[in-house]
């Protein structure tokens, strides 16, 4: 009976060789890594409906509706607890239409997926009544911004008297509505002055006093070494914004604004087109840079938007992203006056010189 061959050295070295790159490679591709990826997501058209009623929807003030669109756009991010493996990290960055971030930039050591839940529904909310006050101020209705402590310096005139949260309710006596009613009030007085304020804090009105020191920019001026900051609105209608509660976040707040605007204005805005865009925006419309620009491109392409609206600071970013120039052009915008100035200038005429994005 023949007697099989014997495997040499270098036979036995080269399939253990084999084995352990193999073996290597399954542990390598269930081990997770410190990641996240970011994939385009559904865009929302913000002037139809959710649940068969209006996104967008206004009580004591006549409101208007068109048939154009006006689409925010979102990102699907890996979640907190989702473990990127190798393999997902390699595929996600080869795949143009998407982004791998290190997990760092996006998520805390400590989060979790309610926590995050919970902080995007937060911003949201900021988001949309930020969206309401910006749309409101460019159509020159008047409302009334809320005023809080944002800190306090320590060792300064308010150390003891105010604390982070007061809402400002009146200075000197006088109803003070806005951040710049606040400082006007106090700037103009002699250094040393008295000043006394009513502030509401845990729901009851308390009033302080202190005295003022040199502003930090002018020794003239008066200043109490406070950060103030719009802590809320109170509008003079209602106007709400209901979306699904799994879209959240900031992003949508400049998109928002000029969904209301078109709302409470006469005819269409978007001229029957439709049109996506980004941008967290502040009470007074200024338009900030957001995450995923390059994701959200494509899904606004994807839905058919003939026109994006950039934040400015992520214009270079965009450039960047796997869309066509072609089938959608990118405006650049700062405030939401630009960006309403810019969609009625490119309704009029697609090719209209507009600011235009550059690296």
């Amino acid at each position: 009976m023949p007697t099989a061959p014997r495997l040499s050295r270098r036979t036995w070295a080269a399939l253990l060789a084999v084995a352990l790159v193999v073996g290597l490679s399954v542990v390598a591709a269930r081990k997770a890594v410190p990641y996240v990826t970011f994939s385009p997501g559904p865009t929302v058209n913000v002037l139809g409906k959710y649940d068969d009623k209006a996104i967008i929807r206004v009580t004591g003030h006549r409101s208007y509706r068109d048939k154009g669109a006006m689409r925010l756009v979102t990102v699907i991010p890996s979640g907190p607890s989702q473990k990127v493996s190798i393999p997902t990290m390699v595929f996600a960055w080869l795949d143009p239409d998407r982004a791998v971030y290190p997990r760092s930039t996006l998520y805390g050591k400590a989060d979790t997926r309610q926590s995050v839940q919970q902080q995007s529904a937060a911003q949201m909310a900021s988001s949309q009544d930020n969206a309401i006050a910006s749309a409101l101020g460019a159509l020159h209705i008047p409302f009334v911004t809320k005023v809080g402590i944002a800190s306090v310096e320590k060792g300064g005139p308010a150390d003891g008297h105010l604390e982070p949260g007061d809402i400002i309710v009146t200075v000197n006596g006088k109803d003070v509505s806005g951040v710049t009613q606040v400082t006007s009030a106090i700037r103009p007085l002699p250094v040393g002055s008295h000043v006394t304020m009513t502030v509401r804090r845990g729901g009851k009105l308390q009033r302080v006093a202190m005295t003022t020191t040199a502003a930090p920019d002018d020794p003239k001026a008066s200043a109490i070494r406070v950060s103030i900051q719009a802590a809320g609105y109170t509008f003079p209608f209602k106007v709400e914004v209901k979306l699904d509660q799994n879209i959240g976040g900031p992003s949508a707040g400049m998109i928002f604004s000029m969904g209301i605007y078109d709302v409470l204005t006469p005819g269409s805005l978007t001229g029957g087109k439709a049109i996506a865009g980004t941008g967290e925006i502040d009470g007074e419309g200024h338009v900030s840079p957001i995450g995923g620009i390059q994701q959200k491109l494509v899904g606004a392409q994807s839905d058919g938007a003939k026109l994006f609206l950039v934040p400015a600071d992520n214009c270079a970013e965009a450039l960047g992203g796997h869309y066509d120039p072609d089938k959608m052009r990118l405006v650049k915008v700062t405030t939401l006056d630009d960006a309403v100035k810019d969609v009625r200038a490119w309704v009029k005429d697609p090719k209209a010189p507009l600011p235009r994005c550059t690296r």
